[in-house]
């Protein structure tokens, strides 16, 4: 059996949908995605998902980081082990403003990328994985992936593309390979079938849609 894992670049994905959501106010509810079903729907005969590895920060503003907290809450309520988050840290980086001179702060998140290249390479050495399924535009992710194709030849490597997001340089790539990316944009189908109920509870846990992603 082919053993797939994906690992999801949470921030990528994330600003992905929100810049779907200024074009089509629908996306809003695939914010709320139960993303181990998503992934499980791409699957073919003959592959068992492995994890669905979720890389993320939490957001320095409170109410977002209240958001995402009851996001990544569901996903593991519903998905046990099999559903894993890796996580970076946001930063207060300063900025001045070319026009007007003026300062302020702009929250960065940091370690994403690194810690997506490290644990890529990670379940390679360790054989955790067949099949990579990378779900990112994030050109900064190519070098690891070259590393993986040159020293693992037998791994198998696929881009996912988030909604609004795309990237040359991972498109070249993998057409070295003779492959393509899959544009998520174009599945809206597996993202309906994906939408977990308003309230998900189990075992005596309970976590709701925050309100600002409900559609009315």
């Amino acid at each position: 059996m082919n053993r797939v894992t994906f690992y999801i670049d949470g921030f990528n994905f994330y600003y992905g949908l929100a810049a779907s959501c200024k074009q089509d106010s629908s996306w809003k509810k695939f914010y709320w995605l139960d993303t181990v079903k998503f992934c499980k729907s791409f699957l073919s005969t003959g592959q068992e998902l492995h994890k669905v590895i979720y890389f993320t920060a939490s957001p320095l503003d409170i109410e977002k980081s209240s958001r995402q907290s009851s996001f990544l809450n569901a996903n593991k309520l519903l998905n046990g082990e099999i559903f894993e988050i890796i996580r970076g840290k946001y930063i207060e980086k300063p900025i001045r403003c070319p026009f007007c001179h003026t300062d302020f702060i702009r929250p960065e998140e940091k370690k994403t990328d690194v810690n997506i290249s490290v644990r890529m390479l990670e379940d390679c050495i360790n054989d955790r994985t067949d099949t990579f399924i990378l779900i990112s535009a994030d050109s900064d992710l190519i070098p690891p992936l070259e590393s993986i194709k040159s020293n693992f030849p037998s791994k198998n490597i696929k881009i996912y593309f988030p909604p609004s997001r795309y990237s040359r340089d991972m498109k070249d790539f993998l057409y070295l390979q003779r492959k393509k990316p899959v544009l998520l944009e174009k599945n809206i189908p597996r993202f309906e079938n994906a939408v977990m109920p308003d309230t998900v509870e189990k075992n005596g846990k309970k976590y709701t849609v925050p309100e600002k992603w409900k559609i009315f």
